[in-house]
């Protein structure tokens, strides 16, 4: 009778990974910010069990007891770097529906990321880093055509060179990324502070204020 009932309490309360739960409560059950969320446009609406942190709270401000809430669709990039900063910006102007946020490589706000993905600064300044949710992220050329994924047509549609193989897409990123420092420039300090108008989809943009 006893194994019964135990059988009977495993079936009605199953249990789940605790990896895998964590990972998913790492990510904030709040409701998305008005920037977040755009009136009548169904992809927002399909995606909504992924939901958004504050991220206008600074975190300076959050007990170190309290775990740091992460965010979807961020696109973690070197800050310092001039081509990465104009395909920053490129992207801002074609995501209408304010998809995507962004976070200098060079911030403390990165480092959470960068934990969960189980990754250094060092190999996302080889290859940005795109965080789509939880468990789910991509570096290079495939985080390029992800993001693109997320913007209105046309620019969505490009997202189908995902059939050409990955080494391949790589390759050509690769050759790109290492010599993209002496073909465009590098800066001191984080670019977006420059354009303050753009603030505003970063989520480290109290650290880089206070910073500046």
């Amino acid at each position: 009778m006893l194994i019964a009932r135990l059988r009977n309490l495993t079936t009605r309360f199953p249990f789940s990974s605790s990896s895998s739960l964590l990972k998913h409560r790492l990510f904030s059950h709040s409701s998305p910010s008005p920037t977040d969320v755009v009136s009548g446009s169904a992809d927002v609406a399909a995606e909504e069990d992924l939901l958004y942190s504050d991220a206008s709270i600074s975190s300076a401000v959050k007990p170190a007891t309290i775990p740091i809430l992460l965010q979807p669709r961020v696109v973690v990039y070197d800050g310092v770097c001039h081509l990465c900063h104009r395909g920053v910006k490129w992207v801002i102007e074609a995501d209408k529906y304010r998809k995507i946020k962004f976070c200098c490589l060079q911030s403390k706000a990165a480092e959470p990321y960068l934990r969960l993905c189980g990754l250094e600064r060092e190999d996302v300044l080889r290859r940005f880093l795109f965080i789509e949710g939880p468990e789910l992220y991509h570096q290079a050329s495939t985080a390029a055509l992800r993001v693109l994924s997320y913007l209105p047509l046309p620019y969505s549609a490009l997202s189908a060179l995902l059939i050409i193989p990955t080494p391949l897409r790589d390759a050509v990123y690769d050759y790109v990324a290492k010599r993209r420092y002496d073909w465009f420039g590098k800066a001191d300090n984080c670019l977006v502070l420059k354009d303050k108008d753009l603030l505003e989809r970063f989520i480290d943009r109290d650290e880089m204020i206070d910073r500046s």
